[in-house]
């Protein structure tokens, strides 16, 4: 363990209190003046390599210094930064902000402190100022003077014209040439000046503020962005280079990573002398030993390192600033360093409070002067960029902005030179899915696949997403099964060489194929809803006029909207007698039209709360109006649960906002739809920012009451303030051994239930946990059983076990994050169950154990075939394939709805089937065409792999992806390398789950 570095006084010895030790400051309140005393000056070198000197009291400590070069820039995010300088053993080390600068800095007069980027987030769209972003790309070209940034020509021609288009503007091949020659933005620049110079050509238009945001989405992408190599050996003597970033620690080999541990696998931290030690969890799987152990250059070199990995660990994992530990009156103890500032969760919501004021600051090598975004919503007109967020795709993706920037046949890196050979495109990370990463940093940002395993972000090819062998059958539709209505695809490929390839064709064409299925769950509302209502009196005539009225229009509006996207679909392709194509080959004219129509129906949007809370006060208050909906959802038109379709209108604001995002995104600022584009996004990001805090609320008011018809046993589920936050199967340690069970985390109880052969196939609540005064702690080794945690309440104790380490780790944090949280609250949890039988005497208990899982799914998997309650729902599918799902995984599962045709084959089939396939929450609904009322089957997809074909398996098709079960394997085929990235996209949210932090880009949720 890292030892004190200082010693303490004779008066801490005797047990002396030390002054200022404890704050009775309250929350928000800050810490008075330093009192000035004598005042020291300090050079700061900025990132513009200009100097300032600040003259701050010589008691002060690191932090004051920090907040002054901050205040003098107006940077609003200054917690992504630090000072860094030589210490006496000229090491460059980073300024503790506890400690007074004085006893860091010897002798001030002589030393410069770098103002540089201490911490380098997963994904630059989480910087939601325009001068964090400016300040970024500052480091990104210092990085790359220095030799720090390292990467292939290709790749650092294409970083520096983005920064020439930042400082010059518009390509000019003189001002070019004159501006390459005085400044050196990397080693041997002159044999890429021509290189450089063919990118810059295609950055017409480009702000600063854009081409900063280039910059950082091509940097982030570099195996060296944003880090710092510290030399060390392994046990063997082998030299290699330890690093730190935002997802753990990394090992290097010269500049080549070589291996990672992310903070999910750290269990401890350690240093000792000069050897770093890192002590993992256990993992039966991993070939590591159980501590590691590497040996630095001297013991300086190794606390400092370590307190680096402190600190990282803290601002990326942790909620708040930690406490300090309270200081032992004898004996101390290793090092009592800890972490200090906000941490990123903290900056990301205070800078989503907003109220900032419009600051004008100066580029130094730019003539356009640039006024940073005061908000974190995309929705501000003047933003100068779009937001972007960190995720995987498949393919050559053309939303990326290094594709943008590469379209004259340039490649970003050499490992994408051969993603055209491919049958199917290759595994990289893409700028676009599910919005940016700007929630809670307590989870790894590495994504995780279906089974909870990290997933390398830099692999050519599909991770391996197999599900563990132990997990139940898959809920399979006999539609999936019958190879029946087999066609060849000769005309398929007619059809498509015959249609344009633009990618904006493709996009249109992707809000028409929504849009359908929007205007389709409208009508199970306002049609089918609506006709089975007004058969009987069952429903209060207030509460007809309230739902109806308020959908009807909505109907009547997107019916219009449908019909004039597939007009000018219809001219886009010529198939009509208008060939003037230059004035239809476009999409945002029509969206910014019917957008600004739309706002006119946000009286009815605003009115959808209330209408799902009326609904479900009716239901509570008649038995036959509860009756009636029951039959209702028992319907085959009745696809998802009642109440989801109540909230559709609000999820597709959210559709089209993306959808506008990668329009902008794709189109280059002289577009002759740019402009349009451009404002239809303004406009769409404004009405969801405006209702965005009522559809929070409303997902979760739908998803309490949709739990309460899963769970038998309960009294007062729904109940203000609950929120619900993780769902899934665990197995619980009894007499009788390892039982599954199916557990419910809500945020101030934890209820566990088992499923028994009952008609209703709901689940018995056997019992609760109150989270107030809770403890949670693994016990692997004392009870000999894998992923094991012993959870300890104030009146019971219980063991439980998960099916893999990833679901073990994202099960404790759900529930230390739910415990702080209870903690917090006003006290303990009022009783929840109606009865509560111990859980050993349930006289259910043998036929759970024994019912057949196999036999279960065969009677309850296929939309033809319904019982009384439906047996394919979210809490089902975990039973069966042994997973859980969180709220955010329900959140991200809003966003990434799909719908449109794919050829489907089976394993040993030979030909393809066209089906119409709508993708939402979780679960491929599948149609013999987009005009059937409901769907044939369903393909629950948790726990599925989704890969792309090997050469083995002889599918000589492009655009094809993989979805495999145990022996399950379907092969889809899309018509374009949009769609398939689309489709990969927005099916991978299914299969893997997703990192905490991503939902709180674009949703402040009240779960969390």
């Amino acid at each position: 363990m890292g030892e004190t570095e200082q010693r303490p006084t004779a008066g801490s010895r005797l047990g002396a209190q030390e002054n200022a030790g404890i704050s009775t400051l309250e929350h928000g309140q800050k810490l008075p003046a330093t009192p000035p005393g004598k005042l020291i000056s300090i050079k700061i070198q900025m990132l513009d390599d200009t100097q300032e000197v600040f003259d701050v009291p010589q008691r002060a400590p690191g932090k004051v210094l920090l907040d002054a070069v901050c205040s003098h820039l107006n940077l609003v995010e200054g917690d992504y930064f630090g000072l860094e300088f030589p210490d006496h053993k000229k090491i460059m080390v980073w300024l503790d902000l506890l400690k007074p600068i004085m006893k860091q800095i010897r002798r001030p007069k002589h030393v410069v402190v770098k103002f540089v980027v201490k911490f380098f987030p997963p994904d630059h769209a989480q910087l939601q100022e325009e001068l964090t972003r400016y300040l970024f790309a500052l480091q990104v070209k210092q990085d790359l003077a220095q030799g720090r940034l390292t990467c292939n020509d290709t790749s650092a021609a294409l970083l520096i014209s983005h920064i020439v288009q930042s400082e010059t503007g518009d390509f000019d091949e003189t001002i070019d040439r004159e501006h390459l020659a005085k400044n050196k933005y990397i080693p041997q620049q002159e044999t890429l000046e021509d290189k450089i110079m063919e990118f810059h050509r295609n950055h017409i238009g480009q702000t600063p503020a854009e081409s900063d945001f280039q910059l950082l989405e091509i940097a982030r992408r570099l195996e060296m962005y944003g880090i710092r190599l510290h030399p060390a050996k392994d046990r063997e003597g082998t030299k290699i280079n330890l690093a730190v970033a935002n997802t753990g620690i990394l090992v290097f080999q010269g500049h080549t990573k070589i291996n990672a541990f992310n903070w999910a696998k750290v269990r401890k931290l350690s240093f000792k002398r000069k050897r770093f030690l890192i002590k993992l969890r256990p993992d039966v799987n991993s070939s590591f030993q159980d501590t590691l152990e590497f040996l630095m250059a001297s013991r300086d070199f190794c606390k400092s390192f370590w307190k680096i990995c402190v600190e990282h660990h803290a601002f990326f994992r942790l909620f708040e600033e930690p406490k300090p530990k309270p200081k032992p009156i004898l004996f101390t103890r290793g090092s009592s360093f800890r972490f200090s500032g906000r941490t990123q969760k903290q900056v990301l919501d205070y800078v989503k409070e907003g109220g900032h004021k419009k600051v004008q600051f100066e580029r130094k090598h730019s003539k356009i002067r640039s006024i940073r975004s005061l908000t974190v919503q995309p929705s501000e007109q003047h933003s100068e960029v779009p937001k972007q967020s960190c995720s995987f795709t498949f393919g050559d993706n053309a939303d990326s902005p290094v594709v943008q920037s590469c379209r004259q046949g340039k490649e970003l890196k050499a490992s994408m030179e051969d993603i055209g050979q491919r049958k199917s495109p290759s595994l990289k990370k893409s700028p676009k899915e599910a919005g940016s990463l700007t929630g809670s940093p307590h989870l790894s940002e590495l994504s995780i696949n279906s089974q909870g395993a990290p997933v390398v972000a830099n692999m050519s090819l599909s991770p391996n997403l197999s599900p563990d062998a132990k997990q139940s059958s898959p809920l399979v539709s006999p539609l999936l099964n019958d190879p029946s209505g087999i066609r060849t695809e000769e005309e398929e490929e007619v059809r498509r060489k015959r249609f344009p390839t633009d990618k904006a064709y493709f996009i249109a064409k992707e809000v028409s194929t929504t849009e359908r299925t929007y205007l389709k769950d409208l009508e199970v509302i306002t049609s089918w809803f609506q006709s089975t209502v007004s058969k009987d009196d069952w429903m209060p005539d207030t509460l007809k006029n309230l739902l109806f009225s308020n959908f009807e229009p909505l109907h009547k509006f997107h019916t219009s909207f449908l019909k004039e996207i597939e007009q000018r679909l219809a001219l886009w392709e010529g198939r009509s007698n208008a060939h003037i194509k230059g004035d239809y080959q476009r999409i945002g004219d029509v969206m910014l039209k019917n957008i600004q129509s739309m706002k006119q129906l946000t009286v009815h949007l605003r009115k959808h709360n209330e209408v799902l809370m009326e609904l479900e006060n009716g239901i509570k208050n008649s038995r036959k109006l509860e009756a009636l909906c029951k039959d209702f959802e028992l319907q085959k038109v009745c696809y998802l649960p009642l109440n989801t379709f109540l909230l559709r209108p609000l999820h597709r604001l959210m559709h089209y906002k993306q959808i506008m995002e990668r329009l902008c995104k794709h189109y280059p600022p002289n577009h002759v739809d740019f402009r349009d584009s451009r404002a239809a996004l303004a406009e769409i990001s404004e009405m969801v920012a405006q209702l965005h805090g009522s559809m929070i609320k409303m997902e979760n008011f739908q998803k309490l009451h949709e739990l309460k018809k899963d769970l038998i046993g309960i009294d007062n589920l729904v109940i203000p303030g609950r929120e619900f936050i993780r769902l899934g199967s665990l197995s619980k340690l009894s007499g009788k051994g390892l039982q599954q069970r199916m557990f419910f985390l809500f945020n101030d109880v934890l209820l566990y239930t088992s499923r028994g052969l009952t008609a209703s196939n709901q689940f018995k609540v056997h019992g609760q946990l109150p989270l107030y005064g809770m403890t949670i702690e693994e016990s692997e080794e004392e009870w000999g059983v894998p992923h094991c945690l012993t959870l300890r309440g104030q009146h019971q104790s219980i063991i439980v076990a998960a099916s893999t380490h990833a679901e073990m780790d994202k099960w404790t944090e759900d529930i230390q994050m739910a415990i702080d949280l209870a903690e917090k609250s006003s006290g303990p949890t009022p009783e929840l169950l109606a009865s509560s039988p111990p859980d050993n005497k349930s006289p259910d208990e043998t036929t759970v154990d024994q019912e057949s899982e196999d036999d279960l799914s065969a009677s309850r998997t296929s939309l033809e075939r319904q019982s009384p309650h439906r047996g394919n729902t979210t809490v089902h599918v975990c039973w069966h394939r042994n997973t859980s799902v969180s709220m955010i995984d329900f959140s991200i599962a809003v966003e990434n709805q799909l719908s449109g045709n794919l050829l489907r084959k089976f394993k040993n089939s030979n030909g393809w089937q066209k089906l119409w396939v709508v993708f939402t929450n979780f679960c491929m609904f599948f149609y013999k065409s987009h005009q059937d009322n409901h769907p044939l089957a369903s393909l629950p997809l948790l726990g599925y792999s989704l890969t792309i074909p090997s050469e083995s398996e002889n599918i000589h098709k492009d655009y094809v992806f993989k979805l495999h079960f145990k022996s399950h394997v379907y092969y889809f085929r899309a018509e374009s390398e949009y769609t398939f990235e689309r489709w990969m996209e927005v099916i991978r949210s299914a299969t893997s789950s997703a990192s905490r932090t991503r939902v709180f880009s674009h949703k402040e949720s009240h779960v969390y």
